[in-house]
């Protein structure tokens, strides 16, 4: 996994989540909302991250699940 993770961005627990009542999974990055997940897909994820083997794993798999959301036009506070 180290080569993944060249800048150690990851680190830094850039991505959190939130699971609702029924199940919907919200992702976040930097605490804004960039993807949510429902029905089956939030199970595979859910299921992914029980089991990941530490922070750095659950980081990863919640960055590919959001996929290349980034594309350098994004406003900074």
């Amino acid at each position: 996994m180290s080569n993944i993770d060249k800048r150690n961005r990851l680190d830094e627990n850039p991505f959190s989540y939130q699971i609702t009542k029924d199940d919907t999974v919200f992702i976040e990055y930097h605490g804004k909302r960039v993807k949510i997940l429902k029905g089956k897909e939030a199970e595979k994820l859910l299921e992914r991250i029980e089991d990941a083997e530490d922070e750095k794993e659950e980081q990863l798999i919640l960055a590919k699940i959001t996929g290349n959301f980034k594309r350098g036009n994004e406003r900074r506070k």
